[in-house]
């Protein structure tokens, strides 16, 4: 059975250890299956801040 590192594969939407697809098609590495899991949660989530990050720059920029 395999321990990890663990990816979340984009091609299969599905968690991998490290003998999966390539890292062109692959998030991580993650330490533990429940992380690979939540990858595309964590994505979103930094996606929401950087954009809040970049209205308020943009807002700062205008005054």
């Amino acid at each position: 059975m395999a321990t990890g590192p663990w990816f979340w594969c984009l091609k299969h939407h599905a968690v991998e250890d490290r003998d999966g697809c390539a890292e062109r098609h692959r998030l991580g590495p993650f330490d533990t299956r429940a992380e690979a899991e939540q990858a595309l949660e964590k994505v979103a989530e930094r996606n929401e801040a950087a954009d809040a990050a970049d209205q308020e720059w943009e807002e700062g920029r205008r005054r």
